[in-house]
């Protein structure tokens, strides 16, 4: 299926740029908060206050989207807009570190669950031919965010100094969020009907595997901004990190685009976990002009929507009966756990070591670390079985 024919169905193109709009903060905030925070901090609490930000995500993701699963997204949303709004309008009041850290922990907590809000939607806009393309169309775009984001932050504190970056940030979240829940299509959603459990989402087996997998990509990739940064002050361009950042986001857009001809089968998943890893690898070569680490940016990006875009389709499989915004939310939130503590150990390595190459080390190694509890995961991919609502896999035509 094309991507020009999902893009005309009816709402399909609003969702999907006020979703890219109000995740900018994903690609934004990162950059932002390390820059703010490099004015008067060491790199070791600029990663720590990323950590903290990236787990208020991990823990403010499912449980807004497990009250959308129960009532309805706007309410949901734009109450953790306002939250988050007034944690990152706090944070650049000059407060402690502490106080810091409490205003981004607020700030991600109350992160709109953009990701699971607009997946969810996919059933009802398109048709199940339609699907596979839009999930990879969805993270095709979503790499917008890590490319404009981290060079709007990059701007925003060239022009106005590091609480500029923090600003602009927070401001676009606010935008997106109400340019989404006005949509006809998320007014209108309402979850499905099924027998809650206490476990919600949590009580499928094949999801518990895939989210473990997803925290150790996500520390490899988390841990990027940080070894960026410091390889970027190495070479005396500290700014330079958000260009880095967004070369990584282009290779990841030239995945994406690529993954809606090749269709890659989402039993791949280990294939997939072990090139993604090994793409990381060339960042090793940190070579002393800062122009030579585009290529190598580029590269490591490749593979991470077509591995996203086969764990969304899984996801979209074993999820049980009336937990689909809640599973999503959850592999958001297994990545943002991931990237916050790539972050904080990666910031820690580096204020450890002396040697700049010692932060690209993390990245590989644990992506690699995931491919063990992708392999199980690929079995209960679609074409291979399914997942009933009780928790226990079902042969389906493969025996």
């Amino acid at each position: 299926m094309s991507i020009s024919a999902v893009l005309r169905a009816a709402q399909v193109a609003r969702v999907l740029a006020a979703g890219c709009i109000g995740r900018l903060p994903l690609g934004a905030a990162p950059v932002a908060l390390l820059l703010y925070a490099r004015e008067s901090v060491s790199i070791a609490a600029a990663g720590l206050l990323v950590g903290v930000y990236t787990a208020g995500l991990a823990v403010g993701g499912p449980v807004l989207a497990r009250i959308a699963d129960r009532f309805r997204q706007p309410p949901v949303m734009l109450s953790g807009v306002v939250l988050s709004t007034v944690g990152f309008v706090v944070l650049v009041q000059g407060v402690p570190l502490w106080a810091a850290a409490v205003a981004v922990l607020f700030a991600g907590l109350g992160a709109p669950p953009f990701e699971a809000g607009l997946r969810v939607l996919w059933r009802d806009l398109l048709d199940e031919t339609q699907l596979q393309t839009a999930y990879t169309l969805d993270i095709a775009v979503q790499e917008l965010i890590f490319i404009f984001g981290p060079l709007i932050a990059g701007l925003a504190v060239a022009a106005g100094g590091g609480a500029a970056g923090v600003y602009v940030t927070a401001g676009l979240q606010l935008l997106g969020t109400v340019w989404f829940v006005t949509t006809p299509a998320v007014r209108g959603w309402r979850g499905e009907r099924a027998e809650r459990h206490w476990a919600g989402a949590l009580r499928s087996r094949p999801l518990r595997l895939l989210l473990t997998a997803v925290v150790l990509v996500g520390a490899g990739v988390g841990s990027l901004p940080v070894a960026m940064l410091d390889y970027a002050e190495s070479v005396g361009h500290r700014s330079f990190s958000s260009w880095l950042l967004a070369a990584q986001a282009v290779g990841a857009l030239i995945g994406g685009l690529a993954n809606t001809r090749l269709n890659v089968n989402a039993r791949r998943l280990p294939v997939l976990g072990g090139l993604l890893g090994i793409g990381y690898v060339p960042l090793l070569l940190t070579p002393g002009n800062a122009l030579l680490m585009l290529p190598p940016a580029v590269l490591c990006g490749l593979c991470l929507p077509i591995l996203l875009t086969a764990a969304f389709l899984t996801v979209d499989r074993v999820a049980p009966a009336g937990t689909a915004a809640e599973a999503f939310a959850w592999v958001a939130t297994a990545f943002s756990v991931g990237a916050a503590l790539g972050a904080a150990v990666d910031g820690a390595i580096l204020d450890a070591v002396s040697s700049t190459r010692a932060g690209f080390v993390l990245s590989p190694v644990v992506i690699l670390l995931a491919v063990p509890w992708l392999r199980p995961v690929a079995r209960h991919a679609p074409g291979g079985k399914v997942q009933d609502s009780g928790g226990t896999a079902t042969a389906s035509s493969q025996a």
